[in-house]
């Protein structure tokens, strides 16, 4: 949520900067400086009407020490008036408030300088691009194929057990899972993130704090009875660990291997084949909470993180920066990884790293001190580092061979096995 001093204070660049997100509702930046000016002068009348309370409370004191009791009578007859006076200005700044937070809650965040224009992915910018296309052997197949092949999981075994979207994990498919977890935990812990095994499902304040709510309803999976959400990612609950706040060291850095619940809504056709796009999988997510002049650099961090995982996984990838009209509704600027499936000849998303700068803290009311001790919202990141679906995908594709899939070496001490057979 942005924060209203900057749209007041800069309400033209405000604008500027929503329309790279072809954001269409620009409207709604002139309707929040309307309802804040009228929120302000609500609270400077309600100020005035309290002050004079403070003082006439003072008076009637003095008149009834002087012994004035008509005149002190008569005070608080004022007084009386001005409390009710106070009560009405109270209910119509509540009302106000929240008619300013109806507002802001759909206005997206603000695109960094370094997003650029567009519409589509087609127009993402291709940063970076490392490792080279591997050949594979005639007899290459999708890893939906190697999968029955070598019986590492089993769609249809979980269409029985839940719905479309729930895969099975056997065998060697079950192992290389738990393996790619405990990688990617141990290389973020020896990068100083702090492991959390947060809950799995979450309340509506946390959902909103990361901006789930309202803006991706639709795409959580809702359980009616408690009023919790299945969490999409770790990065709702972790995040919401520093919720309401101030803290005392930055930067914060946590690390988390959940399930995540995803509805997907409107999937279909070849991009959701096999485990292209599923309802339930596995992910490590980092999240850190960093001061405001210095949360750029911890994003190239973050991304320099994830590149480090690729490359020991020897896959080839390439890092996207998103365009306005491809990030996400939080988003100031993000990073999407994708590797290359060989033998669906497509790159696959794997990863978004993203900085969102104060829009999830203003929503938190995550704070820090700075050096004059005065608290300001923090700024807040998260990558997928890394969600397993598409990396077992691309694993299993590009390391196929014709007798059998080969393990990255990296990846051998933690799945026991250098090849599936």
């Amino acid at each position: 949520m942005l924060e209203i001093a900057t749209i007041r204070n800069n309400a033209e660049e405000v604008k500027s900067r929503l329309a790279v997100k072809n954001f269409k509702d620009l409207h709604l930046v002139d309707d929040a400086i309307t309802v804040d000016g009228k929120r302000r002068s609500i609270q400077l009348t309600l100020d005035d009407n309290l002050n004079k309370q403070n003082i006439i409370a003072k008076e009637i004191g003095e008149l009834f020490k002087q012994g004035k009791k008509a005149e002190a009578e008569s005070r608080k007859n004022d007084s009386a008036s001005l409390k009710e006076k106070s009560k009405e200005l109270e209910a119509e700044l509540a009302k106000c408030e929240e008619e300013l937070k109806d507002i802001l809650v759909r206005i997206p965040n603000t695109p960094s300088k370094l997003v650029p224009a567009g519409k589509t992915p087609e127009d993402n910018v291709v940063v970076k691009q490392v490792g080279e296309i591997p050949t594979l052997p005639e007899t290459a197949v999708p890893h939906w194929d190697l999968a029955k092949k070598y019986d590492l999981f089993d769609l249809e075994l979980g269409v029985k057990i839940t719905g479309a979207g729930f895969p099975v994990y056997k065998g060697k498919g079950a192992k290389l899972q738990r393996a790619l977890v405990a990688f990617f935990l141990d290389h973020a812990i020896g990068a100083g993130y702090l492991e959390v095994i947060p809950p799995h499902m979450v309340n509506a304040e946390s959902a909103f704090g990361t901006g789930q709510l309202p803006d991706k309803e639709g795409q959580m999976y809702y359980i009616g009875l408690d009023q919790f959400y299945m969490i999409p990612t770790a990065e709702v609950p972790v995040t919401n660990i520093v919720r309401d706040e101030i803290v005392d060291a930055l930067p914060k850095k946590f690390v988390a291997h959940s399930p995540c619940f995803r509805r997907e809504a409107g999937s279909y056709g070849k991009d959701v084949r096999g485990l292209n796009r599923v309802h339930q999988f596995e992910k490590v997510e980092i999240v850190q909470i960093a001061h405001p002049e210095k949360s750029y650099d911890v994003l190239d961090e973050m991304v320099k993180h994830v590149e480090g995982l690729l490359q020991k996984l020897e896959l080839p990838y390439r890092i996207l920066r998103l365009c306005g009209g491809d990030m996400s509704f939080g988003s100031a600027l993000t990073y999407d990884f994708e590797v290359y499936s060989a033998a669906q000849k497509r790159w696959l998303e794997v990863s978004s790293v993203s900085n969102f700068e104060t829009f999830q803290s203003n929503r938190m009311k995550v704070r820090f001190r700075d050096e004059q001790k005065k608290t300001r919202l923090v700024h807040t990141l998260n990558g997928s580092a890394l969600a397993l679906p598409r990396i077992v995908a691309s694993l299993l594709e590009n390391h196929q061979t014709n007798d059998g899939i080969n393990i990255p070496t990296a990846l051998q001490p933690y799945t026991g096995y250098v090849k599936i057979v």
